[in-house]
């Protein structure tokens, strides 16, 4: 099994990167975050994001099973909580969880009465906790991509001890370009930056998530790109 980075100070860097997350949109980007996830007007860069993770969000529904009655889902990261409906409304049991409270309680007031078959419990936390049990899909849209790529790897084996049929997740591609914008930091004005974005070598993270979840598989692979938005998407099933 993959084990979470330990720094200096003798802290897990998950850990570490989980709370700068919690406090940062909990606090520095807690409006811009609800105006993005709106029909809020936007400045350009922020409606290229806005358009790509719409795109990416359609695309990660597209490969669950149409039919997610009684089937449990994992939100992990769910932030104003899009995704979680989505999957709610083909019956699914949700469970919506970011480490951002302000952004759950908006999640909270924005669900629809009605969500057909299905219904969300949210929750504002780890979404490693194993308190929240089994799932028969986990989905990590974009909630992992300020780790790691060590951090991501244990964090994808924690959720593979409780998951029976998928795992989808997404990173940061690293091309030259995209690292070279990342690593100065000017990617987005600096009204806009969100904490360091972490871009990963696909071809490397292939290789240590086939020594690290062995019992798992790559099944799609595709990238959804859309100006200052660029998420690569990952489908994770397991063997056999």
């Amino acid at each position: 099994m993959a084990t979470r980075a330990i720094d200096q100070s003798g802290a897990s860097t998950y850990d570490l990167n989980r709370d700068r997350l919690a406090t940062y949109f909990d606090s520095t980007a807690q409006k811009a975050w609800i105006d993005l996830t709106s029909d809020a007007p936007v400045s350009g860069v922020r409606a290229t994001v806005r358009a790509g993770r719409e795109a990416m969000r359609s695309m990660v529904l597209d490969w669950l099973p149409q039919d997610l009655r009684r089937t449990r889902v994992l939100d992990a990261g769910c932030g104003t909580g899009a995704f979680s409906v989505a999957a709610a409304c083909r019956g699914a049991e949700v469970t919506g969880v970011d480490v951002a409270a302000g952004l759950v309680d908006v999640a909270r007031r924005r669900e629809p009465s009605f969500v057909g078959h299905g219904k969300i419990r949210w929750h504002a936390g780890d979404m490693l906790d194993p308190a929240f049990g089994s799932f028969g899909h986990v989905v990590a849209m974009d909630s992992l991509i300020h780790y790691r790529e060590g951090d991501l790897i244990a964090a994808l084996a924690a959720l593979a001890e409780r998951t029976s049929d998928s795992i989808l997740f997404t990173f940061v591609p690293r091309t030259p370009l995209l690292f070279a914008m990342y690593h100065a930091g000017k990617l987005f004005p600096r009204s806009d930056r969100s904490p360091r974005l972490v871009p990963l070598v696909e071809s490397q993270l292939r290789t240590r998530l086939a020594t690290a979840l062995p019992e798992w598989r790559i099944a799609r692979s595709e990238c959804v790109s859309s100006g200052f938005y660029t998420s690569h998407a990952i489908e994770l099933v397991r063997r056999g």
